[in-house]
Parts: C-alpha cells; structure tokens; sequence
C-alpha cells in the first residue's frame, strides 16, 4: 500500500538593487532581558575562535562543509541541546541552534513568540553599512511573521517561528559578511555584493552529504520536542531522494512527479526500498538545509510528514539547493 502524505515548498526568489538608504535601528540588548540558564550564550559565540569553542564546548561530533565558505562544527549530543557553529578563517562567523536547553539569551526557544514581540521590535526593513557599503533587507509580511531578522548589537539575530504552535522553533546569528552572503531576504545595496567562491562538483558533494545529515538532525529534534519518536537513516531511502533532487535540477521542474521516473512511489519501488508506507517533502532555493526544514514546519501538509507518527525511517538527498526528504513506513 502507498499513501502519500507531504506536499512541497515554492521557490524563494531574492531581488538585488542597487539603493542606498540611511542606517536602522539597532536592538541593542537591555538588563531586562536577562541571561537564561547558566551555560555558555550561544549568541555571544561569533567573533570567537575556534579554540575559545572547543574549551567550552568540546570538539565537535562531526564537521560539515557549507555552501558559504564556513564549516559547520556539529554538536548533536542530544536533542536537547543541538547547535552548530560556522567557522571561517579561525573565526566563528554564524550559529544556529534548536535544541531548547542551549542558552540563547535574551531569545529563548520555545519562548511565546507574541510575548517576545513585547520587548523587540520587528521592523519591515534591516539596513546597516558595512566597511562604506550600504545595505537593505526588506521583509515580507510572511518574513516578519515566521522568519524575523533583527540587529542585536553587532551581530545579526534571525528567529525561526513555529506558526502553528506561535512559538520560536530555532535561532540563527550571523555576522554581516555571512548575511549579506545568503541573501535570505529581497536585498538593495549599495557597493560589494558578497559571494561566496564557485564551488567544483567534489565540494558541492561534501556540502550535500553534510546537509542531508542536518536535515535528520533537525528533523529529530523537532520530533523530540512533540514526543515521537527518532526516524532511523535509510540508505537506499536516501538514494532515490537524491535522485529525485538531482532530477528536478537535470530537467528543470520542481514536483513530486518525474516525467520521466514517475511519482514517490515510483521511484522508491524501482529503488527496490519496501514500505508500508510513504511520504515526500520538496524545497528549492533555501540557503540551506536549516532554512528548508524550518519552511517545512510552517507548511500543513510538509509538518504531517515530519510529525507523522507512523513513519519509521527517513532518507534525505541534497543536490545543490534542492532538498528532498522520503519519509517510510516499514512495519504495521
């Protein structure tokens, strides 16, 4: 039997002007929001090195490649208290972290996202300069209400909100050289757009595998926080996902129907994968993995098939910026 449960995530296009506006508003941290818990503020990491990281948190379980120069250290000792820590040329330059128990100071995870609305402001527009440029990132309304950016001292603090639940579900920080790289954002500027260094296909493929391997991190994390269970990694699961992503690449379509190699449950039987039963999420153009799941959670039919209880494994492939996730049933 296959039953289909999931749905897929449009395309996220970013426009890039040349405008010149005058500097923002900056939050600037306040007494009243105090630290939460005792250990190490995760937001307080960048602008530290690596050796500063591993004194205080250890060496990381595994290191993956980016798309933007950094490396992504890994610590998913626990769901508990996951985060990863990007590092560029000895410093740390972004953080991202989900697990509830990691300190986030003054954001909390978990914490109502109406009441944190209370002490910050969300604005339309984050304009900053940077070494004489200008620039300006303007956000939707559906930005402000899931995916709020905000200047927090001197680094840049963006919010993942669990709609469904009105919650913050994640924290991302970054420096301004790594936002500006993104672009998760419509951006106008004035002076240096900055890129990160084309990418050969052995590259592309180290980030891929590493971002496949975040996508169940997340995916787990966020299963643990609605008490179910962890999805296992599925190999031959993971090869026809991949081959879905480098399909849509290939032929330029984005769906859950190949022309040529048919629907999900198509390509896991010619993948000879046995399942009771199946389901399929699809995003294209995200930044990254993080980005992708986060936009899943926010979407009815994709947060299904990551909270279905029924599934028992799950198998992730990355080509490029396309993400595809195949979840399957393999006993009643």
């Amino acid at each position: 039997m296959f039953i289909y449960i999931g749905d897929y995530l449009p395309d996220l296009y970013h426009k890039e002007q040349n405008e010149v506006q005058p500097p923002s508003n900056e939050l600037q941290s306040e007494e009243a929001l105090s630290l939460h818990g005792e250990n190490e503020n995760i937001v307080s990491l960048v602008g530290k090195s690596p050796e500063e990281v591993i004194g205080l948190f250890g060496e990381p379980t595994r290191i993956d490649a980016s798309a933007y120069g950094y490396d992504w250290w890994v610590y998913n000792e626990t769901p508990e208290t996951y985060f990863q820590i990007g590092v560029l040329d000895n410093e740390i330059v972004t953080v991202y972290a989900i697990g509830q128990n990691t300190n986030t100071s003054p954001f909390v995870i978990g914490e109502d996202y109406k009441e944190l609305l209370n002490k910050i402001d969300v604005d339309k527009e984050v304009e900053f300069s940077h070494e004489g440029d200008f620039y300006k990132f303007e956000l939707s309304d559906e930005d402000r209400k899931t995916r709020p950016l905000l200047k927090y001292d001197d680094v840049f603090v963006q919010l993942y909100v669990d709609d469904f639940l009105g919650t913050v579900s994640s924290i991302r920080v970054m420096n301004e050289e790594t936002l500006i790289k993104q672009r998760p954002y419509a951006l106008s500027y004035r002076g240096t757009l900055y890129d990160s260094a084309p990418l050969s296909d052995e590259e592309w493929s180290e980030i891929e595998a590493g971002t496949a391997q975040q996508i169940l991190d997340i995916t787990n994390v966020i299963r643990k926080r609605h008490h179910l269970h962890s999805l296992k990694w599925n190999d031959e699961v993971a090869k026809v996902a991949y081959g879905h992503s480098k399909d849509m690449s290939d032929d330029a379509y984005f769906s859950h129907v190949s022309p040529t190699k048919g629907d999900l449950g198509d390509r896991l039987q010619k993948g000879e994968v046995d399942f009771v039963s199946a389901g399929e999420n699809i995003a294209s153009q995200y930044q990254d993995g993080i980005a992708a799941v986060e936009g899943w959670l926010n979407s009815e039919g994709h947060r299904k098939a990551l909270l279905n209880k029924e599934f028992t494994s799950l198998g992730v492939g990355v080509y490029q910026k396309f993400y595809t996730q195949n979840f399957i049933q393999t006993d009643m």
